[in-house]
């Protein structure tokens, strides 16, 4: 293994500058690791816009943070649901209605291990809808800002996309035949993490390279995310590795993300989380991709059928 280029512990959020003046846009932040990541970019002194389905919960995560930081911090909410494309697509004309610039935007929220199979309002499988479909359009709608600021793209992926059969089933997306939640969960993750490299290269096709897309993942971390999607028998082992030393805090779950949307000169070649354990727990930093993530003729097809079933292209 390489070294870890930020030294043996890694990167920690103590290497970012104050980040006053600055605006990031991040998705699912009630609970685990959004949240962690917003509170310390707020403390970093920057404006956050938060996505979450559920405004009451996100009215209760600022009223939260408000009573820990202070009532100044810069923070709002403007309500989304992943899984519906006329939901997102009404959240990022918001964003683009309030906020000038976006220095990263960053595509934290997901849903696992749906039990059975499940469609979206728009006709596609759940977790492919929502993790893959709803960033895609999330995404490519508020890119010209982004261009405009110069700012990040931060894909939230998994170690997941190493598991499942390890490529996109173009020929059933919904999985109707031979659905299993960690296929499904694992394929969504997979091609969101795909669109990433794709999206690096079409950057640099079109000569826009001052945008940056990275893609990283929180590790096994102690959040939610199983517990609200996941069956009686997934919660049940998620919440007893939750007692071992194979996961870590949703505040360590955050640094990857952090760390793709903060860190100067970070290379987007690599992909971040931590290090130790099976990439589960450890120093965070850049760690080995499987070959199959960055399958060129798989990504350019993906991104073809993205803009076929959502209907949205990157004005790229």
């Amino acid at each position: 293994m390489n070294t870890n280029q930020f030294g043996k512990k890694g990167w920690t959020p103590d290497r970012i500058e104050k980040l006053y003046g600055k605006t990031y846009v991040i998705t699912g932040t009630t609970s685990g690791t959004g949240f962690e990541a917003a509170k310390i970019l707020l403390s970093k002194g920057a404006r956050v816009v938060m996505l979450n389905r559920n405004p009451k919960k996100a009215e209760n995560t600022i009223a939260m943070l408000k009573q820990e930081m202070g009532n100044d911090i810069d923070v709002i909410n403007l309500q989304m649901d992943l899984s519906m494309q006329v939901s997102v697509k009404k959240a990022a004309a918001e964003v683009l209605k309030t906020v000038s610039q976006i220095d990263a935007l960053i595509c934290n929220a997901a849903i696992a291990q749906v039990p059975k199979q499940t469609l979206t309002i728009d006709g596609w499988e759940s977790q492919m809808g929502t993790n893959y479909f709803g960033n895609w359009t999330l995404q490519a709608l508020l890119f010209p800002l982004i261009e405009k600021s110069k700012g990040r793209i931060v894909t939230v992926g998994s170690m997941g996309y190493d598991m499942g059969i390890k490529t996109i089933k173009f020929e059933d997306l919904n999985w109707d035949k031979d659905y299993t939640p960690n296929n499904a969960y694992s394929q969504s993750k997979l091609a969101q993490i795909m669109s990433m490299y794709e999206l690096q290269d079409r950057l640099k096709a079109a000569e826009k390279t001052e945008v940056k897309a990275y893609a990283c993942h929180p590790g096994s971390s102690r959040t939610n995310l199983i517990n609200t999607s996941g069956s009686f028998m997934m919660k049940f082992i998620f919440n007893l590795m939750k007692l071992s030393p194979l996961t870590q805090s949703a505040e360590k779950g955050a640094y990857p993300q952090l760390m793709c949307a903060t860190e100067p000169n970070l290379d987007q070649s690599g992909f971040y989380g931590p290090t130790g354990r099976s990439n589960w727990v450890g120093p965070v930093g850049a760690h080995k991709i499987e070959p199959h993530a960055k399958d060129k003729a798989v990504a350019k097809r993906l991104w073809k059928i993205s803009e076929k079933e959502t209907g949205v292209k990157w004005n790229i």
